[in-house]
C-alpha cells in the first residue's frame, strides 16, 4: 500500500496538507509569456505545483478530416482533433525556460506526456514527477514507459472502471513506479457537481491502496473543497489568468483569486479535520465560566437542611455541576452561605 509518494521534496498523503496543482492545460492560448504569467500568478496564489501537457498534433493523432476525427458536440465542437490540437499544445521549445522559470520562483513544474518522446524530454529537463490524462489511462505502454523513469505518477482516472483502473496501476508499477496517485475525476468540460460522486474518493484509498485526490472540472471549488474531507491528499484545477480568454480550457478554469481562494479554503478544510478528539480545547478554556452550574439561591445557615428552592442552574459554572442537583438538595449544610454564591462539596455535609 503507497501511503504517501514524494513530489519535489513535497511529502503528500492523508496525513499531510492538500498537494494543490494548477493545470496550465492550453491556457496560454499560444503565448508564452502568458505561459510566464500563469506560472507566475499559480505561485502567487500558493498552489504547490504548476503543470503543463507535453504532446504535438502529430503525436496526439492524425490529420484527417473523416467523421472519426471529427468533434461533433461539446466546447470544441466543429473542429477535427488535429486543429484541437494544433491550437491547444504546448510548443517542446517552451518547455526548458517554464521549467528555468518554475524553478527560479520555487514552484514545481511538471507535465502530462502523450507518447515516449514527451517523457524523453521531460527526463531531459528532470521533470520531478509525471501525470497521466484519463484519456489515456488505457495506454498501458505509455504508463510503463513513463514508470521506467522511476519518478512519482499521478493517474487520472476519468472514465475509467474498476478494471481499468487495477490494470493502470499494475502496469506502474511493473514499469518500475512505487510511488503512485490516482484521482478521482469526471471527464467533461465543465462537469457538474452532482456526477463527481465523491463518495468514491475513501472507497478508492481502500481499493487500490494508493495515495487518492481529485482532479475537478467543475467552475468552482465547492466539490474540490468537500472532498478534502473525503480524503483527498491532491486536487488539480485547470487554471488561467482570464476564464473569458477564448481559449480552448479557459472557460471552465479558475482564474488567480479563485486559486488563491481554493488554496487557502482547502488549507482551511484539511486543519479542520484535525484528529479525533473529545473534551476540552485549549481555545474553549476560558468559555468555562460561561457553563451552567448550582448556585445557592437565598441565604442559609449551618445546619439547615437544603430545600429546592434554594438551589438552581444558573451561569456561570463556578458551582457544582448540574447533574449533582438530587445530591445537594436535602442535604444539611456545613457552614452558613449567603444567596448567588456557588456551591461545592465543602459546604455540604450529610
Amino acid at each position: 500500500m503507497t501511503t504517501q509518494i514524494t513530489i519535489d521534496g513535497r511529502v503528500i498523503g492523508p496525513k499531510n496538507a492538500p498537494y494543490i496543482i494548477a493545470e496550465m492545460s492550453a491556457n496560454h492560448n499560444g503565448d508564452m509569456e502568458a505561459a510566464f504569467r500563469i506560472i507566475r500568478e499559480a505561485k502567487t496564489a500558493g498552489a504547490d505545483a504548476v503543470k503543463i501537457q507535453t504532446y504535438t498534433a502529430d503525436t496526439m493523432t492524425l490529420d484527417s478530416a473523416l467523421p472519426d476525427f471529427q468533434i461533433e458536440e461539446g466546447l470544441w465542437a466543429g473542429q477535427t482533433l488535429f486543429e484541437l490540437y494544433e491550437q491547444a499544445h504546448t510548443p517542446w521549445e517552451w518547455h526548458a525556460p517554464m521549467f528555468q522559470l518554475a524553478r527560479e520562483l520555487d514552484i514545481t513544474i511538471f507535465s502530462s506526456p502523450f507518447d515516449s518522446t514527451a517523457v524523453d524530454l521531460l527526463e531531459d529537463l528532470n521533470a520531478p514527477a509525471y501525470k497521466v490524462a484519463s484519456f489515456e489511462a488505457v495506454d498501458l505502454p505509455l504508463i510503463e514507459y513513463i514508470a521506467g523513469t522511476g519518478k512519482p505518477m499521478i493517474i487520472s482516472t476519468g472514465m475509467a472502471d474498476d478494471q481499468e483502473i487495477r490494470e493502470a496501476i499494475g502496469a506502474a508499477r511493473s514499469g518500475g513506479c512505487s510511488e503512485i496517485a490516482i484521482l478521482h475525476c469526471v471527464s467533461s468540460y465543465p462537469a457538474s457537481p452532482a456526477d463527481y460522486n465523491l463518495r468514491t474518493i475513501p472507497s478508492m484509498a481502500n481499493r487500490f491502496g494508493v495515495v487518492t485526490g481529485l482532479s475537478d472540472h467543475t467552475i468552482d471549488n465547492v466539490t474540490s473543497v468537500t472532498s478534502i474531507a473525503l480524503g483527498a491528499s491532491i486536487i488539480e484545477k485547470h487554471f488561467t489568468l482570464d476564464r473569458s480568454g477564448g481559449g480552448p480550457d479557459d472557460s471552465f478554469s479558475l482564474e488567480p483569486s479563485e486559486l488563491a481562494g481554493l488554496c487557502r479554503d482547502s488549507s482551511t478544510a484539511w486543519r479542520a479535520l484535525g484528529e479525533v478528539e473529545y473534551g476540552l480545547r485549549p481555545s474553549e478554556e476560558d468559555n468555562v465560566m460561561f457553563r451552567r452550574s448550582l448556585y445557592f439561591t437565598s441565604d442559609l445557615q449551618a445546619g439547615e437542611v437544603i430545600p429546592a428552592g434554594s438551589v438552581r442552574s444558573v451561569r456561570p459554572g463556578f458551582g457544582l455541576p448540574p447533574k449533582h442537583l438530587a445530591d445537594v438538595v436535602g442535604r444539611v449544610l456545613k457552614r452558613s452561605v449567603k444567596a448567588s454564591t456557588p456551591i461545592s462539596w465543602d459546604d455540604l455535609g450529610s
